[in-house]
């Protein structure tokens, strides 16, 4: 069994933010905009461009290869569960 999370849902909500869903059940709004430096994600910046994710290997991901791991992002949820 893996213990890397995998992301089975992502939807858009505003601004930087994709709510995401995870195998395991674990969902919340995760707010990109502190990964959004350097050259691959400078094109992230532009909400419309933003918008343009999709699903890739268990995580989000854009068409200029650009990704966040999905471990990343579900620490990024460690708040929300915890809560």
């Amino acid at each position: 069994m893996s213990d890397i999370p995998c992301v089975v849902r992502a939807e858009y909500e505003h601004g930087h933010c994709i709510h995401v869903t995870f195998a395991d059940g674990a969902s919340g709004r995760v707010d990109f905009t502190p990964w959004l430096v350097g050259p691959v994600f400078e094109p992230l910046r532009d909400e419309a461009y933003f918008r343009h994710f999709e699903l890739d290997g268990g995580t989000v991901s854009w068409p200029n290869g650009a990704d966040i791991a999905p471990e990343t992002l579900y620490e990024a949820l460690r708040p929300a569960r915890s809560a």
